[in-house]
């Protein structure tokens, strides 16, 4: 008996390692359509478009892993992809040519600035900055969330504490005119490493970074997820009082699940920078908060494919319709959420998982019909049918 159960353990573990496999060259072959086949089909406007909206599918990743599957509904991570903006733009502005006749970002000089403030100068290495953007906010994250989160606060009430959040930094960061160009945030980039970053050839080379690091990220994800660990967050979002019962404390676990997720909302944030020229306090917005939760929405909470999707999904139709109808584009959005929210309540992975498969079937596939479904399931019926089958063979 024991070998028995050990048997199928085995199988099924191999099976599970045969399916993440699977998975892993799905993925494989997808970034590699991405990178070698898109740009040859785009245009340079189109690609750098793709670019950044795979670089928001990274952080939509994050948002799925502390909403989808730990149950926690954060309105405040636009706080964490500012800061990875703001990491890599502080480092590409320090970038100055020696002939310039000065070692400042030229908006300092506009305010008097004489020498560089000393929270700036460990930015000028690329390796620092690169950790940085996403170091300070996962360092970030885990403050907030082991404040939050030993005082067992959560629900609505963390949403409200993390959008609450959100307007602190906000008005921090727009109002540091001289340290960080407040308002108009940082902009007018030069060279990285040496290359103009301009350059269709470095645009090239950040879409192609981050392809590599949205498949990385999922991978992550999908290794978080798929274990002991993501069945405990998974209890955590469905019973956390049950999970403290049996002896766990999910205070540790939900302060390191947000710390990833804010981590990954910064990597977001500076590939997002890379490939749009510009980070301003405005990516610390409610309203770009909450537009993560929704691309995650729209896909299918607990859905790592539907974050992404999502993310594709609503960015791509904000800029079709903000294309065709610039004057009414806005209404043409709200009407795409209403329709989510009510139709597809568990967004397009849900649906296509669930009721979408079942369709097909009656679709496709004939069901016998079933008069009365009572007797079909009667004991009594059953021993009579196997009878009068028996008696048939008989004779």
């Amino acid at each position: 008996m024991l070998d028995l159960v050990l048997g199928r353990g085995i199988r099924k573990k191999g099976r599970g390692r045969k399916l993440l496999l699977l998975e892993a060259a799905v993925v494989g072959a997808i970034a590699l359509l991405l990178i070698l086949i898109m740009p040859l089909m785009l245009s340079d406007f189109r690609l750098n478009l793709l670019g950044r909206f795979l670089a928001l599918a990274i952080a939509a990743l994050g948002i799925d892993l502390i909403w989808g599957y730990t149950g926690m509904l954060s309105l405040g991570h636009g706080v964490f992809f500012a800061l990875g903006g703001y990491v890599i733009a502080m480092h590409i502005k320090l970038q100055i040519p020696a002939d310039a006749g000065t070692q400042l970002p030229e908006f300092m000089s506009l305010y008097g600035v004489t020498e560089l403030p000393w929270f700036w100068q460990p930015f000028d290495s690329f390796f620092f900055a690169t950790a940085a953007m996403v170091i300070i906010p996962a360092i970030l994250g885990a403050i907030m969330g082991y404040l939050v989160f030993r005082n067992r606060i959560r629900g609505v009430y963390f949403s409200i504490l993390t959008q609450a959040a959100t307007i602190v930094f906000f008005n921090f960061f727009n109002g540091q005119q001289k340290l960080i160009n407040g308002t108009n945030g940082l902009t007018s980039f030069k060279t990285i490493l040496g290359a103009r970053v301009n350059d269709s050839k470095t645009q090239l080379a950040f879409y192609a970074i981050t392809v590599l690091l949205l498949a990385a990220t999922y991978a992550l994800c999908r290794w978080l997820t798929s274990g002991r660990f993501g069945r405990l967050l998974v209890a955590i979002r469905d019973d956390e009082s049950r999970v403290r019962f049996t002896g766990y404390n999910p205070t540790g676990y939900k302060v390191l699940v947000f710390a990833i997720s804010a981590g990954l909302a910064g990597l977001a944030g500076a590939m997002f920078t890379l490939q749009t020229g510009i980070i301003s306090p405005k990516a610390m917005d409610i309203a770009f908060s909450i537009e993560m939760v929704i691309w995650v929405a729209v896909g299918g909470r607990a859905s790592l494919v539907g974050a992404v999707l999502g993310t594709l999904i609503v960015n791509y139709g904000k800029s079709l319709l903000s294309e065709q109808f610039p004057q009414v584009w806005l209404f043409f959005q709200g009407a795409l959420f209403l329709l989510v929210v009510t139709v597809l309540p568990n967004g397009v992975v849900g649906w296509l998982r669930f009721q979408g498969l079942e369709k097909v079937r009656a679709i496709f596939l004939e069901k016998p019909v079933v008069t009365y479904p009572s007797l079909e399931s009667d004991p009594e019926v059953q021993r009579e049918r196997e009878l009068l089958e028996n008696d048939t063979i008989d004779d």
